[in-house]
């Protein structure tokens, strides 16, 4: 039974990534605007839907899990800090909440692996 939460646990975390890369691809340019409002360089998006949509695909099959969990984990934080820490909007210290919440789910799976239906336990 284990295996199959763990899969399912892989499968939610990695859905808000991949659902968040394809966006960016789609309104690619609106959020290269948004980036660069907030200080941070245009230029950066690909690497940004690279790692959300790579990550992603990476968490779903069990493949390099506790790198790409450790690498959303940062990111994760990282976007909080930059995207969400406005706390005098509510909104934004509920997505700044979220994102914790969902670096504390990727760091637990980074430490204990992507479990028995991985690529990794091959």
């Amino acid at each position: 039974m284990d295996k199959y939460q763990t899969l399912v646990g892989r499968i939610l975390l990695a859905h808000i990534f991949l659902l968040s890369g394809i966006t960016k691809i789609s309104g690619y340019a609106g959020t290269q605007g948004y980036m660069e409002s907030v200080g941070v360089p245009g230029m950066l998006l690909p690497l940004v839907i690279l790692l959300e949509i790579g990550g992603a695909l990476a968490l779903i099959v069990g493949w390099q899990t506790r790198l790409a969990a450790w690498a959303l984990a940062a990111f994760s934080v990282v976007a909080a800090i930059i995207f969400h820490s406005n706390f005098a909007d509510q909104m934004q210290s509920i997505l700044f909440m979220k994102n914790l919440a969902m670096a504390g789910g990727l760091l637990v799976l980074a430490a204990h692996g992507a479990g028995g239906l991985s690529l990794d336990k091959r």
